[in-house]
């Protein structure tokens, strides 16, 4: 059974920088996409960035792209978020998918002075 789980959400001040991670238990397919999507109360969930399970192939949202990067750690079944210059429009819970399929339970992330 795969699942994923996010860890390094928090509180900082607009223009700063967070890492988020989301740790891969189980063994995704090859073809397999990880994906960021992120929400803020009485909104859909908003697609972030995404990459490929086995391709360096990252793609962004146009409103993250330039500050936020998304990369891979296979060696420990690990898909980061780093997130630089970041907005009080950044505030939202943001969550880890593999294929749309399976969901971490999300993590705070607030932008606030």
């Amino acid at each position: 059974q795969v699942r994923v789980e996010e860890s390094g959400g928090g509180l900082v001040q607009p223009g700063g920088a967070l890492k988020l991670s989301c740790v891969v238990y189980g063994c995704p397919s090859d073809d397999a996409v990880l994906t960021w999507f992120r929400q803020t109360s009485g909104t859909e969930r908003e697609f972030v960035a995404g990459i490929g399970w086995s391709a360096n192939d990252p793609f962004y949202t146009g409103s993250v792209k330039g500050r936020f990067t998304i990369s891979r750690d296979s060696a420990k079944n690990t898909v980061y978020l780093q997130m630089n210059s970041l907005k009080p429009e950044d505030t939202a819970v943001y969550y880890c998918t593999i294929d749309q399929t399976f969901w971490g339970p999300g993590i705070q992330v607030t932008v606030s002075s």
